[in-house]
């Protein structure tokens, strides 16, 4: 029996959520350990929907307890609507069901607010942040200037902690040109927000070590995918946190060691919302009809995704870093009929041919994709849950990613339906 950390492969948007769900009926504590509530993951169980930003995907199964980790920063507002719309489909969620750590980091009004300002501000050289304002909030944390959950419990000192964060904030407003941000606007805020957050803070920590003395299954969920990392992503096209495997221990408060397999989610084709580079993009006819059939459209801000072929020199590299010890393949069903099939195997720079993806932007911007064909099927996968039931092209598309992936496939998925699934290994074995 082991643990299990589920990350993102690609540019995010793998399919985390459905697979964390599927998976969370084996695990007893379900833990989101990095970014906000940017992240989307979308559950499909029974023919209802749930779209989820901040909350651990275990949440809807009632026997789980759902934990947000000290590396996730937090909007409480935004964390209490998710909490309210999922109460009104019936899902309880209470203090002994969801627990969030004392010491993760709050995004408030103004982090939204500079958020927003800075992308208007580049005009045609935008990032393309989803304006939340998870950026500026994992600023502050760095800079040791953040109000954390812990902070919320006194608010005789919350005087002190705004002033230090007006002080490098609203130098920034006046220099962008925006309203500056009022002392007593965020006090008051402070203080709605305080006793509804309070209720569910507690030491992470220490809930995590108990469990596994108890012998209890742990799943850390992650958010975005391998290729957002802001250290070994397609910077600055990043998001502002880690999102490999690692940080499943740092944010949540685990030691590595105690980290058990790894699984990364990973779409049988390539995605990415906003700007930034993607050597595997189709500007025409497919890529319209990846979008089209795959619903390729953000849970959180409805963007709709470029799509591509497969690329299997990032997904590999994504693997290495990230330490996956095996994929779970989602949207498989989305090629049915595509027809001829292509996966990127290589890469060529100014002519060299290379088989990782670069650094250095310069380089990232110019890579062309180097590519090989494979037959498509006909035949519908969608519901598919036997692997003897997948046509025998299909098989083969599965086989020839686990080669170049060098990872086997863990887990197939053929909808979005949470029981659509098809486990050839169990990660938690």
């Amino acid at each position: 029996m082991t643990d299990v950390v589920v990350v993102g492969s690609q540019w995010g948007d793998e399919g985390k959520g459905k697979i964390v769900d599927w998976l969370s009926n084996r695990a007893d504590v379900v833990v989101r350990f990095q970014g906000g509530h940017n992240a989307g993951h979308t559950l499909v169980i029974d023919g209802v929907t749930y779209k989820l930003s901040i909350l651990p995907s275990g949440i809807v199964r009632q026997n789980k307890l759902s934990i947000i980790g000290n590396g996730v920063v937090i909007d409480p507002w935004a964390l209490l609507k998710e909490v309210e719309q999922l109460r009104q489909k019936g899902i309880e969620i209470t203090p002994e069901r969801l627990k969030i750590s004392w010491n993760a980091s709050l995004i408030l009004p103004l982090h939204g607010v500079i958020d927003r300002a800075r992308e208007e501000a580049r005009g045609m050289d935008k990032i393309g942040t989803t304006g939340r304002g998870i950026g500026p909030a994992y600023e502050d944390k760095v800079a040791r200037r953040a109000i954390r959950v812990c902070d919320l419990a006194n608010p005789d000192g919350y005087g002190v902690l705004v002033d230090d964060l007006l002080l490098h904030h609203n130098a920034l407003l006046r220099g962008l040109g925006a309203t500056v941000v009022d002392h007593q606007e965020i006090l008051d805020q402070l203080h709605e927000i305080a006793k509804p957050i309070l209720l569910y803070a507690d030491d992470i920590w220490r809930i995590l070590d108990l469990a596994r003395k108890d012998q209890k299954r742990i799943l850390y969920e992650g958010a975005q995918g391998a290729m957002l990392d802001v250290d070994h992503g397609t910077y600055p096209f990043v998001t502002s946190s880690n999102t490999h495997a690692a940080q499943a221990a740092l944010g949540s408060g685990s030691g590595v060691g105690t980290l058990g397999y790894v699984l990364g989610i990973t779409k049988a084709y390539t995605t990415r919302v906003g700007r930034g580079p993607f050597p595997t993009e189709q500007k025409n006819n497919i890529g319209e009809l990846l979008g089209k059939r795959g619903h390729e459209f953000g849970t959180v801000t409805g963007r709709q995704r470029r799509c591509g072929w497969f690329d299997a020199v990032l997904a590999r590299q994504a693997i290495k870093v990230s330490g996956i010890d095996g994929i779970a393949l989602t949207k498989l069903d989305v090629l049915d009929g595509v027809g001829q099939l292509k996966i990127c195997n290589g890469y060529r720079v100014d002519g060299e041919k290379i088989d990782y993806f670069p650094s250095a932007r310069n380089l990232q911007a110019v890579v062309k994709p180097e590519y090989e064909t494979l037959e498509g099927w006909t035949e519908n996968t969608q519901g598919v849950r036997c692997w003897t039931d997948l046509p025998s092209s299909a098989e083969a598309y599965v086989r020839r990613i686990e080669e170049l992936l060098e990872v086997p496939v863990s887990l197939l998925s053929t909808s979005p339906e949470r029981d659509d699934t098809i486990l050839v290994h169990d990660p938690f074995l």
